[in-house]
């Protein structure tokens, strides 16, 4: 496929915003978020793979450039003292060594949202045209549980090397998968009423 002004604007924006956060982890001594800058330049590499092939809307491109800019600041402490992913947004309740709802879980409802959706667009080219949603949604919520389950091994690597790491203990993990997985219920509820013009929009 022919990729357009838009997109080119958006893959350079990405890389920009990466390396200027790569820069900032590096000099602060931040070496878990450099192990994150190494992820998003692989998943940038993925994205345009997978989009040069399957063509994702100009609306999902922005969205998943959003959470890659809200993950980096999540590490940082640019905008707050401590980690932005620390930052307890509304004080629901506490279990174990995690609050909810914090900056993190927000984070990653958010992309799951944007995985699920990135994963239709992709299982979509493979579907007939009357094929049973229901058990496609299924499946797509599945497909968002088992990113969930390899980021949570990506998160798990920095553990095994670093002393001081930001990943948190079985409390934060659970509610990442918990959190993870109600962004994909989320995205196959927005496909089911959406799925018949999302494949056009905002092209």
């Amino acid at each position: 496929m022919k990729i357009n002004k838009v997109h080119w604007i958006i893959f350079f924006v990405n890389i920009l915003y990466v390396v200027l956060f790569g820069i900032h982890f590096f000099q602060k001594g931040n070496f878990e978020f450099v192990w994150y800058v190494f992820i998003m330049f692989a998943l940038i590499a993925l994205v345009s793979f997978l989009h040069l092939k399957y063509n994702f809307t100009t609306l999902t491109l922005i969205g998943i450039s959003l959470w890659g800019i809200g993950h980096m600041f999540g590490g940082s402490t640019l905008l707050t003292k401590e980690r932005l992913y620390t930052f307890v947004i509304l004080p629901l309740f506490t279990t174990g060594d995690s609050t909810v709802f914090r900056y993190d879980q927000l984070m990653h409802f958010y992309f799951y949202i944007i995985a699920t959706v990135m994963a239709y667009q992709i299982l979509k080219e493979y579907l007939k045209k009357d094929v049973k949603w229901l058990p496609i949604a299924v499946f797509l919520v599945f497909i968002g549980m088992g990113v969930g389950a390899l980021n949570e091994i990506f998160e798990f690597l920095p553990v095994l090397f670093l002393n001081d790491t930001g990943v948190g203990g079985y409390y934060n993990i659970a509610w990442d998968i918990v959190f993870n997985t109600l962004g994909s219920i989320v995205a196959v509820i927005y496909i089911s009423f959406k799925r018949k013009n999302l494949d056009n929009k905002f092209k």
